[in-house]
């Protein structure tokens, strides 16, 4: 009986958590449209750099992929979040690459032809592994990658802010949504019991409170007003 109703509280925690980090990702998801109207209003991608976009969407794919039950068990919320975060990047490269210059334009295209070729790739792959086990574990371990590396690319941005003492370039809102959504996902997790999924969300939850410890140790001295999701180049 006490077995029966502590599954059923695992349950319960994980469902909740699951919906929450659905929940939390939809605002990752649209907090690059300000950075997107200003690239439609001034017909130019300026400095942006569109390669974040590109590491999100094989995330978003690798991901979706791996919540399937194909791949794991119990883990469809992990494919809703993630196909929705997938048209969202597919929608924000389209436009980058209308947008962008000749050279940037084609680069970019030639990183989308790559990425869907690389998750085809993985895809009939995977299915040719008839041991689940295997499957899981080769999935889970690419998917987890993709997403610590998407995780650490703010790492950029927090040493930027440190430098220039100015959060301009790391807004609120973006660093607020990463740390809840990986939050949620971390909590998602441990309830399922799969470190493919704790453990890269939990990394994501430890950037996710440092970015706003620095935002609000430095926001006083930042140089600029505005909030919007700038996604700029670094290199």
């Amino acid at each position: 009986m006490f077995s029966f109703v502590l599954s059923q509280s695992y349950t319960l925690w994980k469902d909740a958590a699951g919906i929450a980090g659905n929940i939390f990702a939809f605002g990752l998801f649209v907090s690059p449209i300000p950075t997107f109207r200003r690239i439609m209003r001034n017909k130019s991608t300026e400095h942006f750099s569109g390669l974040p976009y590109i590491y999100a969407l094989l995330n978003c794919l690798l991901s979706a992929w791996y919540g399937t039950p194909s791949m794991s068990s119990d883990n469809l919320l992990v494919t809703t979040v993630n196909s929705i975060g997938a048209v969202f990047q597919i929608t924000y490269i389209s436009m980058f690459i209308i947008y962008a210059e000749k050279a940037k334009k084609l680069r970019m295209l030639g990183l989308l032809l790559a990425v869907f070729g690389l998750f085809a790739v993985i895809v009939a792959g995977s299915l040719r592994i008839s041991d689940f086990n295997v499957r899981h574990l080769l999935i889970g371990c690419l998917s987890s990658a993709s997403l610590v590396s998407m995780f650490a690319s703010p790492l950029f941005v927090i040493n930027l802010v440190i430098r220039t003492r100015s959060v301009e370039f790391m807004p609120f809102y973006l660093s607020l949504s990463t740390f809840l959504m990986s939050s949620a996902f971390f909590l998602y997790g441990i309830c399922n019991f799969d470190p493919f999924v704790y453990v890269p969300n939990g990394i994501g939850t430890i950037l996710g409170i440092v970015q706003l410890a620095l935002f609000f140790y430095y926001k006083n001295t930042s140089r600029e007003a505005s909030r919007e999701p700038l996604i700029v180049s670094y290199t």
